[in-house]
């Protein structure tokens, strides 16, 4: 196989082996809570999509594409940033744009830092080398959709200094509109799945919240430690020994 053929992440990296674990779709709702709490991305996402209808459907897109990225081959992950970043190119607004490199780190980083905290919380924890190699592979999928390399904290350290920097004194603020996004990422309006069945994705995504970003009802420990931690984990794992699942297909 030439390499156009190999994929930009090894089998073997550790990217690979933390997105093949299904429960990562567990923090999809942390991911998108913190999107959501930037005013500037609140306001693209409200302003440029279908979210109040579709809430799911970004989500889904960024799954995909995400998957695409780490387990497809350079022409596969290639053709999915490049469809990311053409959706981008228009998305803009009177005070924002969604190609505006602080905009795409925060996004970045919202799922950088969930994916990292998803896994710990329901698989096993990383050793401190695996999760910073997990944060610099990261960079990798970061500059494929626009974020310049020297925009990128240097070291893990530093990434987790600019996520409590961005939470306890940087632009967050829940407005109306995200607040009003927000209840459809927790309580999305789907056919044939009444809305009590969302509630322990709700508990869940509390539960992994990181503290003070704004959201009513998160733990005040700073994230899924403790009691709720116990809750979180048992809740997942009966889920997943019912349906029978655990990994995505690529770890088959």
């Amino acid at each position: 196989m030439d390499g156009m053929g190999r994929g930009f992440y090894p089998e073997d990296s550790i990217t690979r082996r933390v997105n093949r674990e299904n429960v990562l779709l567990l923090g999809g709702g942390r991911a998108l809570l913190m999107q959501l709490a930037h005013p500037k991305v609140a306001a693209g996402v409200d302003e440029h999509s279908d979210f109040r209808t579709r809430p799911i459907r970004r989500l889904r897109r960024t799954v995909l594409m995400t998957m695409a990225i780490v387990f497809g081959d350079r022409d596969t992950a290639l053709a999915a940033a490049r469809a990311v970043n053409q959706v981008h190119g228009n998305v803009r607004g009177r005070d924002y744009r969604a190609r505006d490199p602080d905009l795409l780190l925060w996004v970045h980083a919202t799922l950088v830092d969930s994916a990292l905290a998803t896994y710990e919380t329901f698989v096993k924890p990383l050793a401190a080398g695996e999760r910073e190699d997990f944060y610099q592979e990261s960079k990798l999928l970061g500059e494929l959709l626009g974020i310049p390399r020297e925009r990128f904290p240097e070291t893990l350290g530093d990434f987790s200094s600019y996520i409590e920097g961005m939470i306890s004194g940087g632009p967050l603020h829940v407005g109306p509109a995200a607040a009003e996004l927000a209840a459809l990422v927790l309580r999305p309006r789907l056919r044939l799945v009444p809305g009590p069945a969302m509630i322990p994705f709700e508990v869940v995504t509390a539960g992994l919240l990181p503290a003070s970003t704004g959201w009513r009802g998160e733990p005040r420990s700073g994230g899924c430690s403790g009691w709720w931690s116990s809750l979180c984990r048992g809740w997942s794992r009966s889920r997943l020994r019912c349906c029978g699942c655990g990994r995505s297909p690529a770890a088959t």
